[in-house]
């Protein structure tokens, strides 16, 4: 049996289930059907990690060439101990004798080897494991300021350039001050109901540009006496 790629997770060696499969000269589906027929002996964190969220995207990041890995949901790596409850639920020769074999050579190498991990070795696998976290902080912040963005209104600076370019649209049309009324009227209703709001105090920031232009470019309907 040649030696999985060592993989750790919380300061322990794991294999994935295609590992485990291969390992155990099986198929994945047969480890899967293996868990989830004897899933209540099973104890996470004892026996397996069940991978979501931001900790599987790290986990994938971390094994980008490796395409079973790439459109799972979650992923299931296991422990010695799992791999002890596999070895019993399949109890053929050949599932224990590849689990003695994983004992000696895969999961205590340490123990045996007692070796310290290099330190440029060491600070190379922080500093990839932190830039992957920052990455994905970075993504979600990026994401939640897009989705604020979205429903912020106005400030006050913004009303009153919104206010300023009414009144400068409306002076170029009319210069005669008491003729302007109706066409500020106009205007502001036709912005209220372009972007469905009550008060134009109620534009989202994000289409005050929008409306600025459909200022500068409008054209008031002309009563016939």
């Amino acid at each position: 049996m040649n030696n999985p790629t060592p993989i750790e997770h919380n300061g322990q060696r794991v294999l994935t289930t295609a590992q485990l499969a291969e390992s155990f000269d099986t198929e994945t589906k047969i480890i899967s059907k293996n868990f989830e027929r004897n899933e209540s002996r099973y104890i996470e964190r004892k026996h397996f990690f069940a991978l979501k969220g931001d900790e599987l995207k790290i986990f994938k990041a971390s094994r980008q060439n490796d395409d079973n890995l790439k459109f799972a949901p979650v992923i299931y790596i296991w422990t010695e101990k799992g791999a002890w409850l596999h070895a019993k639920s399949l109890n053929t020769d050949q599932a224990w004798e590849a689990y003695e074999a994983l004992v000696d050579d895969y999961y205590r190498v340490k123990q045996l080897n007692n070796k310290p991990m290099d330190p440029l070795k060491a600070l190379m696998q922080a500093t990839h494991n932190l830039l992957a976290s920052q990455e994905l902080i970075v993504g979600r912040v990026v994401e939640i300021e897009q989705k604020v963005d979205k429903q912020i209104t106005l400030d006050s600076g913004q009303q009153r350039r919104l206010q300023q370019g009414i009144n400068k649209k409306v002076c170029s049309i009319e210069s005669d001050k008491s003729e302007r009324s109706d066409l500020f009227r106009q205007l502001h209703k036709e912005i209220k109901d372009r972007w469905e709001v009550p008060s134009y105090k109620d534009i989202l920031r994000q289409d005050l540009q929008n409306v600025l232009n459909y200022i500068s470019a409008w054209k008031p309907i002309r009563r016939t006496e």
